[in-house]
């Protein structure tokens, strides 16, 4: 994994500035590198439809799994956790049950949660993983 951080940071540094889109992409990047560890086998990223998104969907434990990464360098608007709305849980749902429609149609009949993995920095020691961290209903 160290190695992964390093690829990570070289990647901020030479990307304008370290961008919020690019401290996205290395938060995802590390997130699923992270669920990977934890045995989960990565199906999907970046799952987008109108009015929907999904960071990443993993198989963990023969449950399909939709994945919200945020990272949260300050809490001076809360931690990460507190980022995850009710907003933001139904684009997450949306963009789900649209996958589910579609291309992960094969997975349709399987049990399925929401997750969220927290970060509070690009640190592989930062990442809080939340299973179950919200319902569709």
């Amino acid at each position: 994994m160290d190695g992964l951080l390093r690829s990570l940071k070289a990647r901020i540094v030479g990307s304008a500035a370290g961008s919020r889109q690019a401290r996205g992409a290395a938060a995802e990047d590390l997130a699923a590198e992270y669920l990977a560890a934890q045995g989960a086998r990565l199906l999907a990223r970046n799952v987008r439809c109108r009015g929907g998104e999904v960071d990443l969907i993993v198989e963990h434990q023969r449950c399909i799994v939709f994945v919200e990464v945020r990272l949260r360098s300050s809490r001076s608007h809360g931690g990460a956790a507190e980022s995850i709305t009710r907003h933001k849980q139904n684009r997450v749902i949306l963009a789900a049950r649209h996958w589910l429609a579609g291309p992960g149609r094969g997975c349709a009949a399987r049990p399925c949660r929401f997750d969220a993995v927290l970060l509070d920095s690009l640190q592989a020691e930062a990442i809080e993983w939340l299973q179950g961290a919200f319902d569709a209903e």
